[in-house]
């Protein structure tokens, strides 16, 4: 199998079981303790904005991004990230996140982050988030905190806590669960 082999699709409803088990097959039922997932949990993630790595009909990878809030700034979210494990180092993940990114900055998207390992998301462009610029809901690495800036400027506009977007209303400072809380 090679990577002429496989379909980049974007997400449709009908994936959304293959994907639960890819993730639950990356991830284990940790997954739901990470502070990705917390993030997550605020709302939906954005459909239009998904991919998924399809091979003879069968889903075998997926990439979703989710809006995220910060301060005042507002990105997207990318993550989870999962490649079935018979389907791994075939550049199958890198070629999701460069659709991911591609997506996003069409959407009109200024920054995108993730948590996750810089030799691997580096050569894709992002870059360690600046110490305590952001936190997350739950503990994680600030080395492992990454961001591609898709508009020059804006990973600066991502201040405090990362939370859904769909928590934050549109006026200064109040969240849609009340003032100033974080989701």
């Amino acid at each position: 199998m090679s990577l002429a082999d496989i379909s980049f699709l974007p997400e449709e409803p009908a994936h959304d079981t293959e994907i639960d088990e890819i993730n639950a097959e990356a991830f284990g039922p940790g997954r739901f303790a990470r502070a990705a997932y917390r993030i997550r949990e605020g709302g939906p993630h954005e459909r239009t904005l998904s991919h998924v790595a399809v091979k003879g009909g069968k889903v075998v990878a997926s990439v979703r991004l989710t809006r995220i809030a910060a301060g005042a700034g507002r990105g997207l979210l990318l993550g989870p990230l999962a490649v079935r494990p018979a389907c791994k180092n075939m550049g199958i993940g890198k070629k999701l996140v460069r659709i991911a990114l591609e997506a996003a900055r069409e959407s009109g998207a200024s920054v995108v982050l993730l948590v996750g390992d810089e030799p691997y998301y580096g050569p894709l462009g992002f870059t360690r988030v600046p110490r305590g610029q952001l936190t997350m809901p739950r503990p994680v690495d600030p080395d492992r905190l990454l961001a591609a800036e898709l508009k020059e400027g804006e990973l600066k506009k991502l201040k405090g806590m990362i939370t859904h977007a769909g928590l934050v209303s549109e006026g200064p400072g109040e969240s849609k669960r009340g003032a100033n809380v974080p989701a």
